[in-house]
């Protein structure tokens, strides 16, 4: 079954540190990408933060060591696109986590580390990415793994029916400030009763919260 990866690799041990040491307050996004791309895994690169971070982000960037170059696409006020060309030393940490035709669905910086998402078509691939990393010397983390289920909702643990209901609420405007409807019109519209509405809300929203704070598979069985 395919599986979500998030993993940790220290910025020091990857790209960009001399630019994150450089400067204060800057945060740095990728680009999503949509598909696996061999040689272009992580080629656009958001840095935000205001103009003066962001001017001397621009500054440090053409001092970065592991930046072969950088080009700056788009400046819309406090965010600027750039498309990267990486050196060999950052190429082939993302040659490893993607190695198993995984694919990067995002990556941020948090805390001098770059924290990724990362989708295997399996466990194993997971597995075996991991290992191959840590046995070349990357300091790689993994702090949560989900299973994807077969339907897309499923990653968070619901039912069929409790997603449903969170998008019939949503759409009715149960979820608005001041709501738009109750809960016992709510449930007149979907046809069950109110305990029922309540005890579908209340399993949904705890399946939701548990996937927001982390309570998951625990990543140390890896």
């Amino acid at each position: 079954m395919s599986t979500i990866a998030e993993l940790a690799i220290p910025a020091e041990e990857f790209a960009l540190w001399h630019t994150l040491d450089a400067t204060t307050g800057l945060d740095v996004e990728i680009e999503r990408v949509v598909a696996y791309d061999p040689d272009h895994v992580m080629p656009y690169v958001w840095l935000l933060g205001d103009e003066a971070t962001l001017a001397d982000a621009d500054d440090a960037l053409a001092a970065d060591s592991t930046v072969d170059e950088a080009e700056l696409l788009s400046d819309i006020g406090g965010e600027r696109l750039y498309r990267m060309n990486w050196i060999d030393d950052v190429t082939v940490i993302l040659h490893l986590l993607t190695e198993e035709q995984a694919t990067v669905l995002d990556a941020t910086v948090e805390n001098t580390q770059w924290r990724f998402r990362v989708l295997f078509p399996e466990r194993d691939a997971l597995s075996r990415t991991y290992e191959f990393a840590t046995d070349q010397g990357v300091s790689i983390d993994l702090q949560k793994i989900h299973r994807l289920d077969e339907t897309r909702h499923g990653r968070f643990d619901l039912t069929d029916a409790q997603h449903e209901t969170l998008v019939a609420a949503l759409d009715r405007g149960y979820y608005d400030i001041p709501r738009t409807i109750d809960m016992e019109k709510l449930s007149d519209e979907l046809e069950i009763s109110h305990q029922a509405l309540s005890e579908r809300l209340r399993r949904a929203h705890r399946a939701l919260v548990e996937e927001a704070i982390g309570v998951d598979e625990p990543a140390g069985d890896e």
